[in-house]
């Protein structure tokens, strides 16, 4: 356990200023509402070391890619989630003496992130020359109700004797992203006023403005203006242990949702109305909408306040990021915490995030990431052309925010292509746990066809191995590139084609209209592709070590080194950092599920003697510097009953960031792997599965719990589970009578 941060089940609290951990905590206290975040920076001035970030869901700029050469099919650029106008800046001097925490001494720090309500509180004392110690105050979050607004309270407390205080709340536009491939600027300035300005990205023309309106007891502030900056500034007597106490409200509004001309009006509107209601009503109304939220989806485990801590901080930062009120928008790896892999979307949200959303926020939220990716398929037909694919194949991005690929390490966008995969089985996900089939009429037949036109594509039959096989691949071990037959990759692509078959039957026999439309559209030939496609399943290449009893990671894995993680000197890890790529790459050792990943979406494929030789060989070489690993190494820990290993790995999933095990806080929070944790109690411990529309539970206890409980959406129910050292308990909260499974014994909750 980190001892940095304390240990509380539903706080997240530093209680110490150490410089060297600024930018990791600006990571780790990070706000959001779904539609925009921000970094947990200081309001006021700080000179040391920090990244400033603040991040606006959906706004982007296409960064020129940067490679040491080039090659066909690369994309032009990587796409980037702007940082935008540092919006909760307030500079204050003291009796002259600016206050900065690189510069002065600070006493009695405090800072709490409050997951229940939504809120970022600071609080420290400062000694200050000439005035003695100054006592700050603040809180701020980004409101969950009104998605276009950020509030701030800022207190300051002269303890010693009376001084004066300048106060200047501020708006600062003349911001860069940290990780621009040739230092560019991303935006342009269009206009301010003496409270707000526009400003409006280069080459995608987004346009957003920030508009502010401050209060503070019988002040009279003073408007600067300075093209891209714009700030209120007053001078007042601050009394010895007197409060002073300053309101901010910020109304930021992009052309996503407002014309361009009238920005500014829109965002000065969000900020006069908050002003209007006041901080107190505007805090009130957001601990009411986060009780709403966690009302759906809290887990509650008794016993392990660590493992509380981390479960509930993973749901938070879920919640937080996306909310499914757009379908515009998406979970990027990092969410709005930092910069690193430009915000897009990775297939990290079809493998890990739609069954988090799809059980807590219910159908029509994760309904909107299908959406999201149907809404691009011409796109990802248009990738799989840039690739030399044809007739309709398409190949969804690695990377993207509008359909387009703009991933640009050869290895990863050329070859990482089990992305298609991930895809196809969400749509099977979202339809085996709702029963929804007729979104394949409507949305998702489309999809399949065009994922396995292009797995018939790639796939090429080898007259030695007599069978089809799938050459040149990354799978998601990211360790080893360029491989031949990578059995996870060959065998999600059998699957897709076998799907798609199945999907188009059954729209052919039950949504006749649709079925010619989807046809003339697709200019699709079930009968000939179909032909193909069945070959194809019937005889692809799946390589296996029969004499270990396991699945091969991909043809000639076994010709490697095979030394155990266990066997590594601790001081080599992670080998990302202490190894050379080319090292990297000739070791047995595993980035992160692979084999594993392709087992646990097909569990009920296989039997559980191939589940347990398979976990053990590959966990015993899995370093897990993904953080994408543990969780689908927990889950199947726990059904095959090593509770130990299934309660470690759940502990890693559910606190990577608290516990920084990667070293890389700093770059932000592993957003889309928080949904493994999620996964980790839900279907590891607690053994949930919707398969063939029956609902199911294989408990299990890790040993110091004294009790978990989570709740469910399912098919217009909401039930609780409790699982404790008495038994497993399941109830129903609201819906129709549902005959479930519960370790093996049929019952019927009403």
């Amino acid at each position: 356990m980190n001892e940095y941060i304390k240990n509380d089940p539903w706080r997240i609290i530093e209680e110490r200023f150490l410089p060297e951990r600024v930018r990791a905590a600006e990571s780790l206290f990070s706000i959001g509402n779904g539609a925009m975040g921000q970094r947990g920076n200081f309001e006021e001035t700080y000179t040391g070391e920090t990244l400033q970030g603040s991040y606006i869901g959906g706004v982007y700029y296409p960064d020129k890619t940067r490679v040491g050469w080039w090659k066909n099919g690369y994309p032009e650029y990587f796409a980037k989630v702007l940082n935008s106008a540092f919006w909760i800046g307030i500079r204050v001097r003291v009796n002259g003496v600016e206050i900065d925490l690189a510069k002065l001494k600070v006493k009695d720090y405090y800072h709490e992130l409050d997951m229940k309500q939504g809120t970022l509180s600071r609080s420290f004392t400062v000694e200050v020359p000439q005035a003695g110690d100054v006592r700050i105050e603040s809180t701020r979050f980004v409101s969950m109700k009104r998605t276009e607004l950020g509030a701030i309270r800022y207190s300051i407390t002269a303890l010693d004797s009376d001084t004066q205080a300048e106060i200047c709340p501020y708006i600062d536009a003349d911001v860069r992203n940290e990780d621009a491939n040739y230092n560019e600027k991303f935006w342009e300035f269009v206009s301010n006023t003496p409270l707000s300005v526009t400003m409006k990205t280069l080459k995608t023309g987004f346009g957003v403005c920030w508009a502010m309106e401050n209060v503070l007891d019988g002040a009279t502030f003073d408007n600067r203006t300075e093209g891209e900056l714009v700030m209120q500034c007053t001078t007042v007597p601050l009394k010895k242990g007197e409060a002073c106490t300053l309101y901010k409200y910020v109304g930021i509004c992009s052309s996503l949702n407002h014309a361009q001309d009238r920005l500014a009006e829109a965002a000065a509107d969000v900020a006069r109305e908050a002003r209007g209601a006041g901080f107190d009503t505007l805090l009130a109304e957001q601990v009411q909408a986060w009780a709403e939220k966690w009302a759906g989806c809290d887990i509650v485990i008794e016993g392990d306040d660590q493992a509380q801590q981390g479960i509930r901080y993973c749901i938070f930062m879920l919640l937080q990021t996306y909310t499914g009120k757009d379908s515009r928008l998406n979970i990027g790896p990092k969410g709005f915490t930092g910069e690193k892999y430009g915000g897009s979307t990775y297939w990290d949200t079809e493998a890990y995030c739609i069954p988090f959303y799809l059980a807590t926020q219910g159908e029509e939220v994760a309904r909107q990431l299908l959406i999201y990716r149907y809404n691009q398929l011409d796109k990802a037909i248009e990738n799989a052309a840039k690739l030399g694919f044809r007739d309709g194949a398409a190949l969804y991005p690695m990377v993207t925010m509008n359909g387009e690929e703009c991933h640009n390490e050869w290895e990863i966008t050329f070859e990482e292509i089990h992305r298609n995969g991930s895809i196809a089985f969400a749509i099977y996900n979202y339809i085996r746990y709702t029963g929804e089939q007729k979104y394949l009429a409507d949305y998702g037949l489309e999809v399949l066809i065009g994922i396995a036109r292009f797995w018939a594509q790639r796939a090429n039959f080898s007259p030695e191995k007599n069978k089809y096989v799938i050459l040149g691949v990354t799978g998601p071990n990211e360790y080893e590139n360029n491989v031949n037959n990578n059995w996870f990759t060959n065998y999600i692509a059998r699957w897709c084609m076998e799907y798609a078959l199945e999907a188009a039957w059954w729209v052919r026999e039950n949504s006749p209209a649709d079925w010619e439309r989807i046809k003339a559209k697709r200019f699709f030939n079930l009968e000939t592709e179909g032909r193909q496609w069945a070959a194809i399943i019937e005889n692809i290449h799946l390589p296996e070590d029969k004499q270990a009893g396991i699945f091969l990671q991909q043809d000639g894995y076994m010709d490697k080194e095979q030394i155990l993680v266990e066997d590594l000197d601790p001081a080599e890890r992670p080998l990302n950092q202490k190894w050379s790529w080319d090292r990297i790459l000739r070791s047995c050792f595993i980035k992160q599920a692979d084999v594993l990943q392709g087992i646990y979406y097909f569990q009920n494929r296989f039997s559980p003697e191939q589940i347990e030789r398979n976990f053990r060989f590959y966990e015993a070489r899995t370093v897990h510097e993904s953080s994408l690993s543990p969780c689908v190494h927990s889950i199947l820990a726990a059904k095959i009953g090593d509770m130990d290993k299934a309660y470690e790995l759940y502990l890693r999933a559910a606190r990577l960031d608290l516990d920084d095990y990667n070293r890389e806080n700093e770059e932000g929070c592993h957003i889309t792997s928080m949904a493994g944790s999620w996964l980790s109690v839900v279907e590891g411990f607690g053994g949930m599965r919707a398969d063939g529309g029956h609902l199911s539970f294989t408990t299990s206890l890790p040993p110091n719990w004294k009790a978990f409980a989570y709740k469910i959406i399912y098919r217009g129910r909401i039930v609780n589970v409790r699982v404790s050292t008495s038994g497993t308990e399941v109830t129903l909260d609201s819906g129709e009578p549902l005959e479930i499974t519960v370790n093996g014994e049929p019952r019927l909750i009403k």
